[in-house]
């Protein structure tokens, strides 16, 4: 009785256990091995979709358009594998709709995945909008560089034209092939404008001649006196223009003259494109760099000549002690010193303005006032700008003339002056 009894017993804890039915496919499916194998290939492809979209960040630092073709190919190819999978995964499991709860740990890195690769795609897809924009604008500077490269051929064609090439020294004669060029570029607003330099140049002169003679004790008062005597300035700091005079006449001493007042073998007439020639020959050049080339050049022997002029030997001995910076410019050289090299920049900017000058037809007239002259709002320039007449009335008249004047066609560029019987207003 009792084993009948335990018998019956298990049969109701039997009938009374819950049992779960499964769809028929999912047990059919399920098949530990493939699932496995099907999960180890999501995380390699997962594993080769992040190395490759690795490279393609790498591909952007520096930018270079052919690694980042290669690695967006390397990462869409992948995109396809994990694409693949998916479509394997759904084909072998139609009517599959829930995941067990031991299976629940699969699902959420399945989950993960799925969130990666949305999130490569949308980076694939700015990378390959930044490829896109990266080649528009590889294509423009393309264009510009060609178009560069054209005037670029342009410009240097002109300049070979006019002597400007890299190989071409200073001309003393010829003529220009391009003479519509010529005709062109000749105006008076390039002469005014070269006016201006040279008058800057003499400025600037003056201030390292006017410091060595500081430097060296010389009695500025004195020796503005000296240049140009009787003259009452309005400030004692007005009497560097007196210097500035000093300089000017030196250096414009023969400025009408076709040859500049230089000693020369053929004294022949050169024809104005020739000059015009020269002007642009020299005008980019650096001046030592073409006294450098050819020391006996017109150009070369200008500056020698003017630099014995503007530079008296008192001035010179006390400057450097000796006369071996004067004996050697005379001797053919140009030296290297700074007071020479700042000289040399002087020298250029009105030998550039005498070629210029030249060029012209008819030629530029050079003009000059003398000391005493009644000041002429017309013909003049008065260096003080700012002044009132002094208290007797009388008009003011010159005391020097720091720049000359030039007529030029039926216009005047005036002539720069200073002013005595004035009053600076501040």
């Amino acid at each position: 009785m009792q084993l009948g009894g335990a018998k019956d017993s298990q049969n109701r804890d039997s009938c009374n256990q819950k049992v779960h039915p499964q769809p028929m496919e999912e047990a059919a499916n399920q098949n530990p091995e493939a699932v496995e194998a099907l999960v180890s290939k999501i995380f390699t492809n997962i594993s080769s979709l992040k190395s490759a979209y690795i490279r393609l960040q790498t591909a952007h630092t520096p930018y270079d358009p052919e690694k980042i073709q290669a690695a967006d190919k390397l990462v869409i190819s992948e995109l396809k594998k994990l694409s693949e999978l998916k479509h394997f995964y759904r084909e072998n499991n139609p009517r599959a709709t829930y995941i067990s709860p031991q299976d629940s740990r699969l699902a959420a890195e399945i989950q993960e995945q799925q969130s990666l690769l949305k999130t490569y795609e949308v980076m694939v897809k700015k990378f390959q909008s930044e490829i896109h924009n990266k080649d528009s604008e590889i294509v423009q500077l393309q264009q510009h560089i060609q178009e560069a490269t054209q005037k670029r051929a342009k410009l240097e064609k002109n300049l070979k034209l006019r002597g400007l090439s890299s190989s071409s020294k200073e001309s003393d004669g010829g003529s220009v092939d391009g003479s519509e060029t010529f005709s062109t570029d000749l105006t008076p607003e390039l002469f005014k404008s070269t006016v201006e330099i040279a008058s800057k140049a003499i400025h600037d002169f003056s201030k390292p001649l006017i410091n060595m003679m500081k430097a060296a004790g010389w009695d500025l008062d004195a020796a503005a006196n000296s240049i140009e005597p009787d003259v009452v300035y309005a400030k004692r700091a007005h009497k560097k223009y007196a210097f500035e005079s000093h300089i000017c006449q030196k250096m414009f001493s023969g400025f009408q003259q076709q040859h500049f007042g230089l000693k020369s073998e053929n004294d022949s007439s050169t024809n104005k494109e020739s000059f015009f020639q020269q002007y642009l020959a020299l005008r980019e050049m650096d001046p030592l760099d073409s006294v450098g080339q050819n020391p006996d050049s017109e150009f070369g022997k200008f500056c020698r000549s003017k630099y014995i002029l503007v530079v008296h030997p008192k001035m010179e001995a006390s400057f450097f002690g000796n006369l071996d910076h004067r004996n050697f410019i005379m001797g053919g050289g140009h030296p290297r010193t700074p007071f020479y090299l700042a000289f040399l920049k002087l020298a250029k900017a009105v030998w550039l303005l005498h070629r210029l000058a030249h060029s012209f037809d008819p030629e530029i007239k050079v003009f000059q006032v003398s000391k005493g002259s009644e000041f002429s709002e017309v013909y003049m320039d008065s260096v003080v700008k700012n002044f009132v007449v002094d208290e007797n009335g009388e008009k003011p008249k010159v005391g020097l003339m720091v720049m000359p004047g030039f007529g030029i066609g039926g216009s005047v560029i005036q002539c720069r002056v200073y002013l005595t019987g004035i009053k600076e207003i501040e």
